[in-house]
């Protein structure tokens, strides 16, 4: 299994996911480099995601929508604030309207995502900062946890095919 732990800090407003690949650090960091990679794991496998636009540089955008079961189309959008490649990424992450313009009311997650050599495979930290506990508490009702442990749990998959 991908996931090794989760764990929720509701004082410091985070949720992080631990995970662990048999594969090099740079391979796992291309699963987020590439919006072709990306979107095949990003969401849960019954919500794939489709990437829009992606500017993978400090400072950068992306785009994306996922696509539900019942073909609804809830849209969102990066700003990636942070890369040193291969070790570390960081973006703030959030809810489009239908024309892709920021969802206010929703406010924006900050990712921190780490990657380090274990043995010959990869540790990958992903934490989530909520901005405060009402949107913690939210995106916790919206299934975020479970979400996202999904969404990471396609990435072995991923990486046992060869030509990634």
């Amino acid at each position: 299994m991908t996931v090794t732990t989760t764990q929720k800090d509701l004082e410091g407003l985070t949720l992080t996911f631990v995970t662990e690949f048999d594969a090099p650090v740079e391979r796992v960091w291309q699963l987020w480099a590439d919006p072709r990679k990306l979107e095949r794991w990003w969401g849960p496998p019954s919500w794939p995601a489709t990437f829009t636009q992606y500017d993978f540089v400090e400072g950068g955008a992306a785009s994306y929508f996922m696509t539900g079961p019942d073909g609804s189309k809830p849209a969102g959008w990066w700003t990636i604030s942070f890369i040193d490649a291969p070790h570390r990424l960081e973006f703030d992450d959030g809810f489009a309207d239908e024309d892709g313009y920021p969802v206010e009311a929703m406010g924006a997650v900050h990712g921190v995502v780490t990657f380090e050599t274990v043995g010959s495979g990869t540790r990958m930290t992903v934490t989530s900062h909520f901005q405060s506990r009402e949107q913690f508490d939210q995106m916790a009702q919206m299934g975020m946890e479970e979400g996202m442990r999904e969404a990471l749990g396609q990435m072995d998959a991923i990486l046992a095919d060869v030509a990634v």
